[in-house]
């Protein structure tokens, strides 16, 4: 009995990240649910995660003279955020995915890809090549970049509920703040197509 305690308490503790955040490494990719209001839930309904899981933002591992940062498209543009900050942006549990190993030689062109458009515009429209970037495109285009062709997926995006011909209204709204068209159809990315990716492996919960 004591073994099998032993065991379970193990393998959730490889499951789980530290405090100290030893397990980290540049190029692993942390996928969190933001908490947005009708915007993330209308995101949520229309795409999944790993293990059905909803995540509405992404960013990726950066450690420098043993600091911890994210690089991410947030808030206004693109910028290096410690993981300290980082992690306040949830109350729920963070997934980490890293890249299987044979992709693992990609990472440092992807990040110096990255550290390149710190300073770029966040992409409020959400189109794809438009000189700006919201948080999972930034990370498709670093491996596109590094590995020189399409790397992760871009999917016809979608704006309507499920198993409706009607738009969301926030983003009815959303969009006539910006004056422009809903792209529906358009090619993009998130993050949940992004953390189950064939490319890499989701290999804990960081808290």
């Amino acid at each position: 009995m004591k073994t099998k305690i032993f065991t379970i308490v193990f393998l959730i503790s490889l499951f789980s990240f530290s405090q100290n955040n030893s397990t980290l490494k540049t190029g692993d990719i942390i996928f969190q649910s933001m908490d947005c209001g009708p915007l993330c839930d209308a995101i949520n309904q229309v795409t999944k995660g790993y293990k059905g899981n909803d995540f509405s933002h992404l960013g990726m591992v950066y450690i420098k003279n043993d600091s911890v940062y994210v690089l991410e498209a947030a808030g206004e543009a693109v910028k290096i955020t410690p993981l300290n900050v980082f992690r306040k942006y949830t109350d729920k549990p963070m997934f980490v995915g890293r890249l299987k190993t044979k992709y693992q030689k990609f990472i440092p062109d992807a990040i110096q890809f990255t550290l390149e458009q710190v300073g770029m515009p966040y992409d409020k429209a959400y189109l794809y090549d438009n000189g700006a970037y919201y948080c999972s495109e930034l990370i498709y285009d670093a491996f596109l970049h590094a590995v020189g062709k399409p790397f992760f997926k871009l999917e016809p995006m979608t704006f309507k509920a499920p198993h409706s011909k009607e738009y969301f209204d926030v983003w009815e709204d959303y969009y006539t703040q910006l004056n422009m068209e809903i792209p529906e159809g358009q090619l993009g990315c998130n993050p949940g197509g992004i953390s189950t990716s064939n490319k890499l492996k989701i290999i804990g919960k960081l808290y």
